[in-house]
């Protein structure tokens, strides 16, 4: 029994103190975060890969569904196309973002 107390003593005081140090360092692993994303050399990178990746996104897009459109019923494609211009969705691709 006494072992179990001074067991359970020792991992509470160890939790208060990690916490304690864990709290500061996390503190610090955020400030230093957030001064990286806001170099604008990181920003410029973090644009450039974002419209890249939306250019493939869109090629691929538009490759995959040339295809699927000859594989699957006329009447399915009929109805994705009514859904999709009922959507009405202005400029946004099929993914939600736009060409900006």
């Amino acid at each position: 029994m006494r072992y179990r107390l001074t067991f359970i003593a020792g991992l509470a005081l160890g939790y208060v103190l990690g916490t304690r140090a864990g709290r500061e360092r996390y503190e610090k692993l955020k400030k230093a975060a957030q001064q990286v994303s806001q170099n604008p050399a990181v920003r410029n990178a973090t644009e450039t890969a974002a419209q890249t990746g939306r250019e493939f996104a869109g090629k691929a897009y538009h490759s995959v569904s040339g295809r699927m459109e000859e594989k699957v019923p006329a009447s399915v494609a009929q109805r994705v196309r009514s859904l999709r211009e009922r959507s009405g969705r202005g400029g946004e691709d099929d993914w939600g973002t736009t060409n900006t």
